[in-house]
């Protein structure tokens, strides 16, 4: 629609993009999520390195850079953290010099469980008053569009 005195369209409100939403939804679910991982002592990042890790023994830092999509620099300063913090290690691999392999330790195998817990009860909050319907319809269209585009990379910031 094109206005009369200046002949320059119209935009659309905000309001009137589906991305808008999304992404009103998506900051608040995820907001919220940090906080509570926060309280915890763990970043998002950290947490997605973590759930990566859980129960698999020995993950390579190649596997780890494509599980969190960010460089082996960036990837490096996570696993160093979680290290730090008694919750991950790593080691070199058996015959490769320069090979990393990753795996939490006790302490970061206890903790994963209560901030899953605490993922439940985060997407609990935003999404448990739907019926369970409308519920799954939303994951499967969220995921039809990941796969339709081709998505690869995880959400960790």
């Amino acid at each position: 629609m094109t206005t009369p005195r200046t002949g320059r369209k119209n935009a659309a409100p905000l309001e009137a993009h589906l991305g808008f939403w999304l992404r009103f939804v998506s900051n608040h679910v995820s907001t919220r999520f940090q906080k509570l991982l926060e309280a915890e002592g763990v970043s998002l990042t950290e947490w997605v390195a973590l759930r990566t890790l859980l129960g698999q023994e020995g993950v390579s830092h190649t596997q780890l850079i494509e599980a969190l999509g960010m460089t082996k620099g960036a990837t490096s300063k996570v696993i160093t953290r979680l290290q730090d913090k008694g919750l991950a290690e790593r080691w070199l691999a058996d015959g490769r010099s320069r090979e990393q392999v990753l795996a939490l330790t006790a302490s970061g195998q206890l903790l994963v469980p209560r901030l899953a817990a605490l993922a439940d009860a985060n997407d609990q909050h935003f999404f448990g008053h739907m019926p369970s319907e409308e519920r799954d319809g939303l994951l499967a269209l969220m995921q039809g569009l990941v796969q339709h585009h081709q998505l690869r990379e995880l959400p960790t910031h």
